[in-house]
């Protein structure tokens, strides 16, 4: 999906290190959108989402759940790639914001699904829901949160799989819930 503005984005430093900016990808009229933190290295080198190693993790929990890819939206809080994959800065995710805010407004999801920390912090903040903190976070997740006639549902971002496999059943329990949740609406 284009957004304005979004490709020749200059609003914060991350313009200097970037190959693309990565714009989302998917259904355009999905009740599922799903929002990670920001492209990988590989992403950003080929400008697609989820190729990486993340992108099997999540292809793996998507298809053990019976949830295809084409019937859901994919995006970042962040659109380019950060150096050395380090944490977003607050000036970046103020600048990109406006790119996902036009993103939910013209996809307009029943279910928005924050991968990760910062995304989940992000859409906890745009939707007046309750402060966190990182150590807080592991509580959020898998949890439904009704706002503004949508749902949020918070859920691990793939990565953090492969380096913790245990928590393996639990992620593909919390797929398993997204899809009966797509079912719903």
């Amino acid at each position: 999906m284009e957004i304005e503005g979004l490709k020749n984005c200059q609003l914060c430093e991350l313009y200097k290190t970037r190959t693309h900016v990565l714009e989302g990808e998917g259904d355009p009229d999905a009740e599922i959108m799903l929002i990670a933190q920001a492209p990988g290295e590989q992403e950003d080198q080929e400008n697609k989402m989820f190729i990486g190693p993340s992108g099997k993790i999540l292809d793996h929990l998507l298809y053990v759940s019976d949830i295809s890819r084409k019937e859901i939206y994919l995006t970042n809080l962040i659109k380019c790639h950060l150096p050395k994959n380090r944490r977003p800065k607050q000036r970046e995710i103020i600048a990109c914001s406006r790119y996902l805010e036009k993103e939910i407004q013209q996809v307009d999801p029943k279910i928005i699904v924050p991968l990760g920390y910062y995304s989940t912090k992000y859409l906890f903040a745009e939707y007046g829901l309750k402060e966190f903190t990182k150590k807080e976070y592991p509580q959020l997740i898998g949890k439904v949160y009704h706002v503004q006639n949508r749902i949020i549902f918070p859920l691990s971002h793939p990565t953090s799989l492969i380096y913790h496999e245990e928590f393996l059943p639990e992620n593909i329990e919390n797929y398993h819930e997204l899809k009966k949740m797509m079912k719903k609406h």
